[in-house]
């Protein structure tokens, strides 16, 4: 008889816990379902040519906002330039080649880009 508590709440402890690792498995898949929507519905990233990198770090030159040579990657002293470029020019500073801060340099984008 002095057993029985003890099975009781050993009975209702087990339970307890197998519940718990039941709805943690049940968030886990749920999260992971968002997640997996969320990317499905995210755009490509938009990405600028190294030629537009180019062309962009010339005008940075010209406008003394980068002082670098035109070797069409995005290093840190281009995008340095384009957040002064972008500040300057009242855009939203981000130190990308986005498509809004192309079309104010008057660089073409190319027919993918403008779809984006």
């Amino acid at each position: 008889m002095k057993k029985l508590p003890w099975v009781v709440l050993s009975l209702l402890l087990f339970v307890g816990l197998v519940s718990a690792q039941n709805s943690n498995a049940t968030a886990t898949t749920n999260k992971n379902q968002n997640k997996a929507s969320m990317n499905a519905k995210r755009k490509p990233p938009f990405r600028a040519t190294a030629d537009q990198v180019k062309q962009a770090q010339a005008i940075l030159k010209q406008r003394s906002f980068y002082a670098g040579e035109q070797t069409g990657k995005l290093d840190d002293a281009t995008r340095t330039g384009l957040k002064k470029y972008q500040e300057a020019e009242r855009l939203k500073v981000t130190g990308t080649l986005n498509k809004v801060t192309l079309e104010k340099m008057a660089i073409a984008l190319t027919d993918k880009q403008k779809t984006m």
